[in-house]
């Protein structure tokens, strides 16, 4: 539902997988593409339904959109810090926050999840890159060598 707040700007309601309700500013809302153009097409009365974010992650994009959507230009160095502090997270919680800000197209936030995602396998090795993202190694050893074999400029660091 959105209503006004005390400063005379609009609240959104955004509702979780579980159905949860989040009160937001319009300009923290409309960081999402998804939300702003929900906002703009006059659907965002009753609520956005955001079926594909959990409640957890979405508590997380919020704290991230509301420190962006009330820091002006101006305040780069603060939200740089904060961007440093935010995306300091388990791995499981990174990927969820990065299925989030592409299903809620928020480009700056999926971003900065993609490059921590990028910087936990650089320089690492196929098989420390599987442990990262739990992927099982399904080539027997005979399929593996003729891979290697084939493309050996895969396996280089």
């Amino acid at each position: 539902m959105a209503a006004a707040d005390g400063e005379g700007g609009k609240m959104i309601t955004l509702i979780s997988s579980e159905r949860e309700r989040f009160q937001v500013s319009e300009a923290a809302a409309s960081l999402s593409k998804t939300v702003a153009n929900m906002i703009e097409d006059g659907c965002a009365d009753d609520g956005v339904p955001l079926i594909n974010v959990s409640s957890a992650v979405l508590a997380k994009v919020l704290e991230y959109c509301n420190q962006h959507a009330t820091k002006a230009s101006d305040e780069a160095e603060k939200l740089e810090s904060f961007d440093a502090k935010f995306i300091d997270v388990d791995r499981t919680t990174l990927f969820d926050l990065i299925l989030a800000a592409n299903y809620m197209n928020i480009p700056c936030l999926l971003n900065l999840a993609c490059q921590k995602g990028a910087d936990l396998i650089k320089d690492k090795t196929t098989e420390e890159i599987r442990e990262i993202f739990g992927i099982e190694n399904d080539f027997t050893p005979e399929e593996e060598a003729e891979i290697r074999r084939e493309n050996p400029w895969a396996f280089e660091i």
